[in-house]
Formats: structure tokens, sequence, C-alpha cells
């Protein structure tokens, strides 16, 4: 969650948090309540900036290259302060044990790490084959705890006196016996659990 913050989100609830404590220590609220509008401006005055790209390079950052076609770089190591164990540990998590089958590892300016692997090692696809694939459909769902989903309904426009005969069909006379039901937006097929299957 951290990692996802600018560096202007992350200062400001630091400030924030300070100032809302103050009160506690300083004679009075009036000086904590000031300074929360003061930081609460500042920080809506740099999210606007920062909508410069010159300003946003600034105050956001830019990303780093620490791999570049299978080579570790030193110097963005050091300049990002990443370690190096720390590196060798997000690319074995990503499924990359070897950094030669990498061709690019970027660190973002938000703190998370871009892995883009070579593709010699990218996994088939029925694209890179040229084979063409059918849509299978996306299952929305209409049933959730025993509670009919309307708007679900609506979008592949059906309601539920359709819902109620299509459970009949098979084999389920009460909604709230179902635990979970889905219908695909390809050919309206169903698919019901009652979640009683055993684990």
């Amino acid at each position: 969650m951290l990692a996802q913050l600018t560096p202007p989100d992350l200062a400001a609830i630091v400030f924030l948090v300070t100032l809302s404590v103050s009160p506690i220590k300083a004679n009075g609220i009036g000086q904590a309540i000031v300074g929360i509008i003061i930081i609460v401006t500042m920080y809506f005055l740099f999210s606007k900036l920062s909508l410069f790209r010159w300003l946003n390079r600034l105050f956001i950052g830019q990303p780093s290259i620490l791999i570049k076609h299978g080579k570790i770089s030193k110097k963005e190591l050091r300049k990002t302060r990443f370690s190096l164990v720390e590196l060798l540990s997000a690319i074995r998590s990503a499924g990359y044990p070897n950094i030669q089958d990498l061709d690019y590892v970027i660190l973002e300016p938000n703190g998370s790490l871009s892995i883009l692997p070579n593709q010699a090692v990218v996994n088939l696809t029925p694209k890179h084959l040229n084979i063409e694939t059918d849509y299978q459909g996306l299952p929305i769902a209409v049933i959730v705890e025993g509670k009919v989903q309307d708007k679900n309904l609506r979008l592949i426009q059906k309601d539920e006196k359709w819902l109620q005969e299509e459970l009949m069909k098979e084999g389920f006379h009460q909604i709230n016996t179902i635990f979970y039901a889905a219908v695909s937006d390809k050919d309206h097929s169903l698919i019901v659990d009652t979640g009683n299957q055993n684990a």
C-alpha cells in the first residue's frame, strides 16, 4: 500500500498525523487546525503542479532501469538504494530465477518493479502460433449468497423470471439455497454452485 503512494501523498500523511496529535502537547487546538489547513492546501497545490511534466519529474521521480538485456546496473542500484538481494528476490518471486532471461527490470516511481522477460522465455500463446480462438464469454454473477443480482441480469437483457425457469431446468427450485450462480454473456449458459461442495 505504501509503495503506491507518491512522495507528496506520503509527506502529507506524515504532516497531518503530526499536526493531529500536536494539540496534546500544545496549549490550544487553533494552531493545529491552521496547520492542517495549510498542509491540505499545499498538498492539493503540489498535486496540481505535478500534472506539469517537468515538475512531475521533480516531485515523483523517473523510472530506473535496474536490469537491461540480462545485465544488472550497479549504478542504478546504488542511485535508487535498491539492494541486489531485494532485486533477486523480486525477480525470483515473479518466476524468473535467471537474470539472463530478462530484457528489462524497471523500478517505477511508485516503488513497484516492472519485469519484462525476453521473448524466448515467454509462454507460448495461440497468438504466437497464429491460431484463432473463439471468445469464451464472461460469467456474469446473477445470484450471490442466495440473492438475485437484478442489475447483472439487466446487463444480459434477462429478468428474474427467465432465471427461475433456467434454474428449474437444472433442478434448482429455491433461489435462497444457491450460493453462487453465473450466466455466460456469450451463450447464456448457467453455472450453479450451492456452496456445499466438500473441501
